[in-house]
């Protein structure tokens, strides 16, 4: 199997990071390297990204300008998560052979950064030139389940409020079904095996077609 550039997407709290660590592991028990590559990354950008996330340290209130901010800061966090030459994308893919899994990527910052279609042009105009990955697994979630998960968490980022899942979930729905790209999408509150079983299945039957379609140069 060649190497694959796959994504998980959903709103806080939808179960992306538990998927993807199963995902991760059923690769490397049947040999085929594999890493967790998630955004923001642990890159100085990533870093400030996380900083500003749970505490609003760069002193703008007015949360448009908050997210146009964000947008910014995310398409270069982006840049650097993909053609760093430690651990990007790119050189993780093409030479080291490594499976790629990252929890966010540019479909994040299309819904969680723009309010108006004005907004969506301008972070889509950040982000256009970044390639599509080989799959999108889109894990959909009601938002009460969602903030309930995140409520037992020690600690709560900016974006974790009703309203704004609300808009985030919303704007999923409207992205995803223009997506022309591969994707799966599930039902959030399925029991874990069962979507673990279900990715399974998908990359198995679609491999053929996901490999070479997505994230190469």
């Amino acid at each position: 199997m060649n190497s694959l550039f796959i994504v998980f997407e959903g709103i806080d709290g939808s179960g992306t990071s538990t998927q993807a660590e199963l995902l991760k592991t059923y690769f490397m028990a049947h040999n085929y390297p594999a890493i967790i590559s998630p955004e923001p990354t642990d890159g100085p950008i990533g870093k400030l990204i996380r900083q500003a996330m749970q505490t609003p340290i760069l002193a703008i209130s007015d949360r448009a300008k908050f997210d146009t901010q964000m947008a910014y800061l995310f398409a270069a966090d982006r840049h650097y998560h993909l053609y760093n030459d430690r651990d990007g994308v790119f050189k993780l893919i093409e030479r080291d052979r490594t499976h790629v899994i990252t929890t966010r990527y540019y479909f994040s910052s299309l819904v969680y950064n723009c309010n108006t279609q004005a907004e969506l042009d301008f972070v889509w105009g950040l982000n256009q030139h970044f390639p599509p990955p080989d799959l999108i697994i889109y894990l959909d979630l009601p938002v009460e389940i969602a903030l309930s998960r995140i409520h037992q968490r020690s600690f709560k980022e900016i974006y974790e409020t009703e309203e704004k899942l609300q808009k985030v979930r919303t704007n999923y729905h409207k992205l995803f079904q223009t997506y022309s790209g591969k994707i799966l999408q599930l039902d959030g509150t399925d029991e874990i095996d069962s979507l673990h079983q279900t990715i399974l299945s998908f990359i198995k039957n679609s491999r053929k077609n996901l490999e070479g379609n997505g994230c190469r140069l």
